[in-house]
């Protein structure tokens, strides 16, 4: 379940760096959860290649987060909000910029 979450969120971020086609396959299977089969059969095409499509966004918007790191650094700013020492923001901030 956990991973569900985290691609979800990655895909939020790095969406707009994949194919449409990609986009389609991703929010087929993780967001509207529809089973390979049954977006294969939507699709005309077969079950491994839709399969593959999955896979392939995955290991894209891992290897986008792995380079540019965008989710992490917003999951730190997020939780800076709720921080109340100014003093703990500002290092924080530092370790984000540096």
């Amino acid at each position: 379940m956990e991973d569900f979450v985290y691609y979800n969120n990655l895909f939020d971020v790095y969406s707009n760096l994949l194919t449409d086609k990609e986009k389609e396959a991703f929010r087929d299977y993780y967001q509207e959860d529809l089973s390979l089969s049954e977006i294969a059969d939507s699709k005309s095409i077969s079950r491994s290649a839709v399969q593959k499509m999955v896979k392939t966004v995955i290991e894209k918007l891992s290897y986008y987060e792995e380079k540019l790191h965008l989710y992490k650094e917003h999951e730190v700013l997020r939780k800076l909000l709720l921080v109340d020492n100014i003093e703990e923001i500002k290092n924080k901030i530092k370790d984000i910029v540096e």
